[in-house]
């Protein structure tokens, strides 16, 4: 089966209502057609003038409760809540639908946005990421982050998208996640500060996630062949077999999704925001109605994800 038939299959009959901001769109409007029909989600589009919606109120007394500063007086609050974008994450925020999939033609920033702004990051991670998944042709699949968000990671953000990549790869993949800490150095081959802010994600990873087998720092092939990783790092309970790559910067972390994608000729479905409060994410403004189903699909999953091993919030 591949990624994106298992991913179809595992959303299918879940109940979850997923909103639409961006309904007006042709490929959104067959994209919904479709998540209706394969029981993924029901889909809710916002189309035309939200003015006079009767939730208009509540969602402006949310974006002004959220960031006060932003908001000038009531009526600069109804103003915001009337833009589709801000209202189609504050239904996910006040708990009115179940997920939010948009940027079919809002640029990823101001999805990002809204979602930091509506929803907010979960208690128990430190910074919003987003990951990439790439299903291959032996049905081995692969998930990047971060992939979208933060340039440089620090160690906390490092730490914070694994534990999220992980919490999501159980309720998308539906197997154990196994997590490399990706460097240009494999236990200690080298050494410097790019190295050892890896080495600090890891450490950090471990306390969030006691569960879930990681190991760093380690460069790609130790994490993915076995051969490799028994030389490199024979000691190494995830070198070799790892399913969940964390990258030291967006740059390492875009490139190589993207030659993945390109060369390795491997399906990819996303970027997935990950890390919100409750989920919402971002297409690419050249999704086709395919990968706008799929990511329907993983966005209905996400909100199934619960975090295992996790410390208690302090």
């Amino acid at each position: 089966m591949s990624f994106r038939d298992l991913i179809r299959a595992r959303a299918a009959g879940g109940g979850a209502r997923i909103v639409f901001p961006e309904g007006d769109d042709l490929r959104i409007q067959s994209a919904a057609s479709q998540v209706a029909r394969l029981g993924i989600a029901e889909p809710i589009l916002l189309q035309g003038s939200l003015s006079g919606d009767p939730r208009l109120v509540a969602v402006g007394d949310l974006l002004r409760q959220r960031r006060p500063d932003r908001v000038r007086d009531g009526l600069h609050a109804l103003d915001l809540a009337a833009d589709p974008l801000l209202f189609a994450a504050a239904l996910v925020a006040m708990g009115d639908v179940d997920g939010c999939v948009a940027g079919a033609s809002y640029p990823s920033a101001d999805v990002i946005r809204a979602a930091l702004w509506a929803i907010g990051p979960r208690g128990d991670v430190a910074a919003v990421t987003a990951a990439m998944y790439h299903g291959f042709v032996d049905d081995t699949v692969l998930t990047y982050t971060d992939v979208a968000v933060i340039p440089t990671p620090t160690p906390a953000q490092l730490a914070a998208a694994a534990a999220a990549a992980a919490d999501d790869r159980r309720a998308l993949v539906g197997d154990e996640p196994v997590v490399a800490f990706l460097s240009y150095s494999t236990a200690g081959s080298a050494s410097g500060p790019e190295i050892d802010r890896v080495r600090e994600g890891l450490k950090l990873f471990r306390k969030m996630r006691p569960d879930v087998l990681a190991d760093g720092e380690m460069q790609a092939d130790a994490a993915l062949v076995p051969s490799v990783a028994y030389r490199k790092n024979p000691s190494s309970r995830v070198g070799g077999r790892a399913n969940v790559l964390v990258f030291p910067s967006l740059d390492a972390a875009n490139i190589a999704y993207k030659l993945t994608e390109r060369l390795a000729g491997a399906t990819a479905a996303g970027p997935l925001l990950q890390g919100l409060a409750r989920p919402m994410s971002d297409l690419s403004r050249g999704a086709t109605p395919d990968d706008i189903v799929d990511v329907a699909a993983m966005v209905a999953l996400q909100g199934t994800a619960r975090p295992s091993g996790a410390l208690e919030e302090q």
